[in-house]
């Protein structure tokens, strides 16, 4: 029998951020999915969440690039009625900037592909059934880096930036239906995410990176808030909110049948 909290399904679930939640929301309640590329660590991980918890652990090998796969995955999420939650945890990385000499740019198409391609196809998957069940979690990880893009690789910044305006959008269309959405912005976070990427974490201070634990309790203890955007690391939810507030000032602004007038003086002079 499915839990009365029912399933989630976790991408990205056999290591790191994504193998703590499943770890997290177990002992919440929830019957899990985990979903991943890697077989044997992705089974280790589900059987060890279902001997800790009792909880009903499924793990399914998946890699989020390959079509079909995705597909599969996204046909759990449409037709599967026990599914309540999805976290979008899966993602991928570079250090690499541009204009290196051996930059791969098919490396940079296989970021967008995980982190944009395959977020975007798992949550039009799983967001119409939720609706129609007035009732569903989507949790999208994306990264402290749409607020700070100069600081990393371009294209993995700006895949992250869509994961914050794609669940901006949707709180915005669709929470009335019953729906929760949050995005997640962690910053450097101690997971094997770092040596994928080809950088070491031993090139940045301590006092910067956080455990994958502490950062899945404050992310979910802000999602029991009901907060649309949690930043772990930051102390003080006001400075969010101050910049945010500046945001929505900015809206009513950037759209007039007229050019500003700071660029038609400028024309004159």
């Amino acid at each position: 029998m499915t839990s009365p909290m029912g399933m989630a399904l976790i991408t990205g679930a056999s290591s790191g951020m994504g193998a703590i939640y499943a770890d997290r929301l177990a002992r919440r309640g929830y019957d899990l999915i985990l979903v991943a590329r890697g077989r044997e660590s992705l089974e280790r991980v589900a059987n060890a969440i279902a001997n800790a918890t009792g909880r009903a652990v499924t793990p399914g090998r998946a890699d989020l690039g390959n079509p079909e796969d995705l597909r599969l995955v996204e046909s759990i999420l449409r037709t599967d009625p026990s599914v309540t939650m999805l976290v979008n945890n899966a993602g991928i990385g570079s250090v690499e900037p541009l204009l290196k000499a051996d930059v791969d740019v098919d490396v940079m198409e296989r970021i967008i592909e995980i982190n944009v391609v395959a977020l975007t196809r798992l949550v039009y998957a799983a967001a119409p059934a939720f609706a129609s069940r007035k009732h569903g979690t989507i949790v999208n990880l994306a990264s402290a880096l749409p607020l700070a893009p100069e600081k990393f690789n371009d294209v993995y910044g700006a895949s992250k930036a869509f994961v914050l305006a794609l669940t901006q959008s949707l709180q915005a269309e669709l929470s009335y239906d019953g729906l929760r959405f949050q995005a997640v912005l962690p910053g450097a976070i101690a997971t094997p995410f770092w040596e994928a990427s080809g950088r070491s974490l031993e090139n940045l201070p301590n006092r910067a990176v956080m455990l994958p634990e502490d950062a899945v309790d404050a992310a979910l203890a802000d999602l029991d808030l009901g907060e649309l955007v949690t930043l772990p690391s930051l102390p003080d939810s006001d400075d969010w909110n101050a910049y945010d507030a500046m945001r929505q000032e900015l809206i009513p602004k950037l759209s007039s049948n007229v050019a500003a007038s700071r660029y038609r003086a400028a024309s004159r002079a």
